[in-house]
């Protein structure tokens, strides 16, 4: 048995949901345990591309058991169109399961989040404006709407009648919007409730009893480690957990029953949105990586911000998560580069730290030390084996492992399942 967490150990977009896909084929139960439709997972197979934003990325594999856990937030129409869509593509979604205690984003959250996010102007953070903040606010308040509540149209309407009146304040007198009613709210969820109503289970029950039956669990999460509320760059953050601790809170596990911590790290830095970014890459390299990468967002389609490899970051967030191995995504992408820079510390404020300082107005002054390797300018697509790899990308996944104090599990050498060169068991990592 074991029980394995799928983190993102930068600003997200690393590429957790292309390993989610490939430990599923040997996990029974994949738990997305926090997050909503914000999040953006690409998994490749074959010739087809699938993007999920709701639906765990273990849904391809047909035996697998796939839940929305109670840390997640769903938007029904979203989860409604990626099931109809994953059917249309012969998926076979019968092992899609909600948690019920699991939170619902109304559309009173989308258009707060809208109408927040234009209120600030020039101080908006980036937001997806998809309603999570809100969301997960009106969660904290202990006024939110769960699924339990979404599937009993006679408990949605008394829930509503006691959550609307404060909404339509905000609305009506802080954004000079129009108010909304009961049923206009009902209207429109309830042509997904037949849908997600089969699908609805005790979500903690699920996974203690996948646990205590010695069940290969693997819990993914979404975004990463740098917009995690507490320990990200605040306020440009996520409103949730992405980080390892969250698999045990977003989901009913206890914190000695999560046997390993996979990391998620692309061979570079990006970032959707603003924020400190002390490896940014200004010049032509930050567009060669974009372009080569295909940076662009999975959820918003934005371009992100693109930079070199940052190991204090990495240091940083190793310790965060207690990972036990990590995962390098998209080393192929630097195939083509003569000189690869990494950064190995920060001067700050007149002093080298290699760690990411917790003020990020701190984080925001931090001026990067780089050390500059040798590229191998040949392609790696077809590397199978550690040994494949040319002597400068070895030297540089080497490197990465000794400044970030953690062992490289598996390299990514292209996007579909099997351009992978595995270094160890990520359980055993």
């Amino acid at each position: 048995m074991s029980t394995t967490a799928i983190v993102g150990t930068q600003w997200g977009d690393e590429g957790k949901g292309r390993f989610c896909d490939v430990l599923a084929e040997d996990s029974d139960l994949v738990v997305r345990f926090q997050g909503g439709n914000n999040a953006g997972h690409t998994v490749v197979v074959g010739d087809e591309v699938f993007k999920f934003h709701l639906v765990p990325s273990g849904i391809l594999r047909p035996e697998t058991i796939c839940l929305l856990a109670d840390g997640t937030v769903i938007d029904p129409k979203v989860l409604c169109s990626e099931i109809e869509e994953l059917r249309g593509r012969g998926i076979d979604t019968e092992g899609l399961k909600v948690s019920g205690s699991a939170h619902v984003i109304m559309p009173y959250h989308v258009l707060l989040d809208q109408l927040e996010e234009r209120s600030k102007g020039d101080r908006a953070i980036g937001t997806t404006a998809r309603g999570i903040g809100p969301c997960y606010a009106d969660k904290a308040s202990r006024v939110g709407i769960r699924v339990w509540d979404l599937v009993d149209r006679d408990r949605l309407a008394r829930q509503l009648g006691q959550v609307l009146p404060r909404v339509n304040v905000l609305l009506e007198h802080l954004y000079d919007a129009d108010a909304m009613t009961v049923d206009e709210v009902i209207d429109q969820v309830a042509p997904f409730m037949g849908t997600i109503e089969p699908l609805v289970v005790d979500g903690r029950a699920l996974v203690m009893d996948a646990v205590a039956s010695d069940a290969e669990v693997l819990f993914e999460g979404a975004q990463g480690t740098f917009i995690d509320l507490d320990h990200g760059t605040y306020p440009f953050v996520t409103s949730s957990h992405p980080i390892s601790g969250a698999a045990t809170i977003g989901t009913g596990l206890g914190p000695l029953d999560l046997d390993a911590v996979l990391g998620i790290a692309k061979s570079y830095t990006t970032r959707v949105g603003a924020g400190p970014f002390p490896a940014e890459a200004f010049d032509e390299d930050g567009d060669r990586l974009r372009e080569s990468g295909a940076e662009f967002g999975t959820t918003t389609g934005r371009a992100r911000r693109c930079g070199w490899f940052d190991s204090c970051m990495l240091r940083t967030a190793v310790r965060i998560n207690s990972v036990s191995s990590l995962a390098l995504t998209k080393l192929d992408v630097l195939d083509e580069l003569e000189t690869i820079r990494v950064v190995t510390a920060y001067e700050l404020d007149g002093e080298l730290i290699d760690y990411v300082p917790s003020d990020p107005e701190a984080f925001g002054r931090c001026v990067p030390v780089y050390e500059d390797f040798a590229g191998w300018q040949e392609s790696l697509v077809e590397a199978r084996e550690l040994d494949d790899l040319p002597a400068s990308a070895h030297n540089y996944v080497e490197a990465i492992s000794t400044l970030v104090e953690a062992p490289i599990s598996a390299i990514a050498v292209g996007p579909e399942r099997e351009q992978t060169v595995w270094v160890e068991d990520p359980a055993e990592g």
